[in-house]
C-alpha cells in the first residue's frame, strides 16, 4: 500500500541518517522530534518481522542459559529500541526470582524501561556491568566511543556481546578481521565468533586488561535496507 511504502522510505532515510551522523547529533535530533524515532522503529520492526530469527531472542536464550543459575546478572543494552531484551529477561525466573537487572539505553525513552541518552555517555558507574549488549545498534560515525563506554562500565570479567548484520562486515575480504582488530585496540579480546546464522554475526568479547586507545576512531559500513 501507499502508506506502507511511505513508512518504508521514511525508515530508510532515517536509517541512513543514523549511520552517517554522530550519536551526539542523533540524540539532539531525536530528543527534539521523538516522533521521528517512532517512525524509525516502526520501520525497523517491520524489517525484523521478515527475518527468520530475531537476534534479540538468541541473546535472551544465551543470557538465560549462561547466567540465570548464577543468581544475578547486570545487563546494559545499548540501543535497546523498545526494550525487547529487558522485557524478555525480566520474565525469566530462576528459583522463584528474576536474576537479571537490565539497563536499557536509546536516543528516546520508548517506554518506562528505557533511559534516553547518547550511547557514548551512559549514566552507569565504572566496572558495574556483567554483560554489555549491542544488538543491531552499532550505528553512527563514532562507534569507537560506544565500545570505549562499554569497556568503562564492564567488570573485569564482563562480556561484550555484539549482534550485527553480516553484510556490514563481510562484503570485502578481511573486513570482519579488521573490525575485531579495532575492538582489540579498544581493550577487548574476541573469545567467540558465530556466523552460523545466514543474516547475523554474533561476537563475544572480554576485556583484555589493556587500556582502550583513546584516539582511535571507527565507522563501519552502513546497513542499507532495500526497497520492498
Amino acid at each position: 500500500s501507499f502508506m506502507a511504502r511511505l513508512t518504508g522510505s521514511r525508515f530508510r532515510l532515517l536509517n541512513e541518517e543514523l549511520y552517517t551522523t554522530t550519536s551526539e547529533n542523533a540524540f539532539e535530533k531525536f530528543s527534539s522530534t521523538p516522533e521521528l524515532y517512532e517512525q524509525y522503529h516502526e520501520g525497523f520492526r517491520h524489517q525484523v518481522e521478515q527475518w527468520p530469527i530475531n537476534p534479540v531472542n538468541a541473546i535472551v536464550k544465551w543470557l538465560s542459559m549462561s547466567f540465570a543459575e548464577k543468581g544475578s546478572c547486570v545487563v546494559a543494552d545499548f540501543g535497546c529500541g523498545d526494550a525487547a531484551l529487558a522485557k524478555k529477561l525480566l520474565g525469566v525466573k530462576y528459583k522463584g526470582k528474576c536474576p537479571f537487572q537490565v539497563h536499557s539505553f536509546d536516543l528516546v525513552a520508548a517506554c518506562d524501561l528505557v533511559t534516553a541518552c547518547d550511547m557514548s555517555n551512559v549514566p552507569l558507574k565504572n566496572n558495574s556491568v556483567d554483560v554489555a549488549v549491542f544488538c543491531l545498534s552499532l550505528m553512527g560515525t563514532n562507534l569507537a566511543d560506544f565500545i570505549r563506554e562499554a569497556h568503562r562500565i564492564l567488570k573485569a570479567d564482563g562480556i561484550l556481546k555484539i549482534a550485527e548484520v553480516r553484510s556490514r562486515f563481510e562484503s570485502k575480504k578481511d573486513e570482519l578481521e579488521d573490525f575485531i582488530e579495532v575492538l582489540e585496540k579498544l581493550g577487548f579480546k574476541c573469545t567467540r565468533k558465530d556466523s552460523s546464522n545466514k543474516m547475523f554475526l554474533m561476537l563475544e568479547l572480554r576485556p583484555s586488561g589493556k587500556k582502550p586507545d583513546k584516539k582511535l576512531e571507527y565507522t563501519a559500513k552502513a546497513c542499507i535496507y532495500k526497497r520492498r
